[in-house]
């Protein structure tokens, strides 16, 4: 069936925005400025207070909730379904792991490329496959297991690059790149624990998305804004890129805004994207489908990608397209983009019916998160 103007328009915001996360966070860590105390020159390098920034745009799903509940109350028949009333602690142990997932992914961001940054986030489907099986009794289907192991295969390739085009520059070395990487693929069992979470305990209640999201978003923002006042006080020596070598250095972030107001420019396009990205992929698993919500995330992929180019962030590296292309082929498989093809095969259409119980519950779980990213 042919798309809708409106369909359209969704995919075509979740995909600009989702592109638009990433390279507005590259683009805040690529800026140098003075900061507080005098000191001189230095890059922003603000992890934590770039999370706070991405909390930000998720509780505004909360308020965007309300909005769209309150106009649709004026109807003479409200058609919207606001879900049943629940226990908002519910959501802080994935906020809690949402919180610590995207702070080490803005960590790892400043130390690799968005590209890579991008790809490696595929590694989700590994540790969700995995802990769904351990926790939630899921049995994966043959198709999804090879969809793990080419993952995994893409995620080496990747790293591969990375290591053999030495994109060790004035501004990383390639031992930071590399711990970036790393760092990214622990990011995700975070990441998966959080999707397990919400899957277990979560999503047995009707929650609407918008006010899931935003609830979330509410705790990572009170939590982790409250957490950046020991942050100021940790040193962590050399780990940390600010003057006071402090986990994190809030007063030094709005210094160095002040002196370079594009910093805030590219902050708010972080904020503001998430939020038009989650209300997007939202939409999109409602009015289209969850499978479509993930190819337009994989497709985010190469948008990145492909801009990082074309702005001079990084330089071709023919390693990265076959990670790409490898990763594409793992996360296809792993959500079951192969059955429409193999459905035409004489001997499949049986185990096609025999896995579509199970479809919806595996693309909800994937489809759940940001991100993912949610941020």
């Amino acid at each position: 069936m042919a798309w809708t103007k409106y369909q359209f328009i969704l995919a075509a915001m979740m995909l600009i925005t989702g592109s638009i996360n990433t390279l507005s966070a590259k683009w805040a860590d690529m800026f140098s400025a003075p900061g507080c105390y005098g000191s001189p020159n230095h890059a922003f390098s603000h992890p934590f207070v770039q999370a706070v920034g991405m909390f930000l745009g998720e509780l505004s799903c909360l308020v965007v909730f309300h909005i769209l509940l309150c106009h649709d109350r004026r109807k003479p028949e409200p058609t919207m379904d606001p879900g049943q009333s629940f226990n908002p602690l519910l959501f802080l142990p994935p906020a809690l792991c949402d919180m610590l997932g995207t702070s080490i992914m803005y960590v790892a961001l400043n130390m690799t490329s968005a590209s890579s940054f991008q790809m490696l986030r595929g590694a989700v489907i590994i540790f969700t496959g995995l802990l769904s099986v351990a926790f939630l009794g899921r049995r994966l289907q043959p198709s999804q297991w090879i969809g793990i192991l080419v993952t995994i295969l893409g995620l080496v390739v990747v790293g591969l690059a990375d290591f053999v085009s030495g994109r060790g520059d004035d501004s990383h070395k390639l031992s930071e790149v590399i711990t970036g990487d790393l760092l990214i693929i622990m990011a995700q069992i975070i990441v998966a624990v959080q999707m397990v979470l919400e899957e277990k305990f979560v999503y047995k209640h009707n929650v609407h998305p918008l006010k899931a999201v935003g609830t979330e978003g509410f705790f990572g923002f009170v939590i982790l804004t409250l957490l950046l006042i020991p942050m100021f006080y940790i040193h962590v020596g050399s780990f940390a890129d600010n003057p006071r070598q402090v986990l994190e250095d809030a007063l030094d972030a709005f210094c160095q805004i002040g002196h370079k107001p594009l910093i805030l420019l590219a902050l708010l396009g972080n904020t503001v994207s998430i939020a038009f990205f989650n209300f997007a992929g939202i939409s999109v698993t409602k009015e289209i489908s969850a499978t479509t919500r993930m190819v337009l995330d994989s497709l985010r992929t190469l948008v990145i990608w492909v801009m990082s180019l074309l702005l001079g962030w990084e330089v071709f590296h023919g390693l990265q397209i076959l990670g790409f292309i490898i990763l594409l082929v793992g996360t296809a498989l792993y959500n079951g983009l192969h059955k429409p093809l193999m459905a035409k095969l004489p001997c499949f259409p049986g185990e096609q019916r025999a896995e579509e119980g199970e479809a919806p519950e595996r693309e909800r779980l994937l489809g759940a998160g940001k991100a993912a990213n949610e941020s």
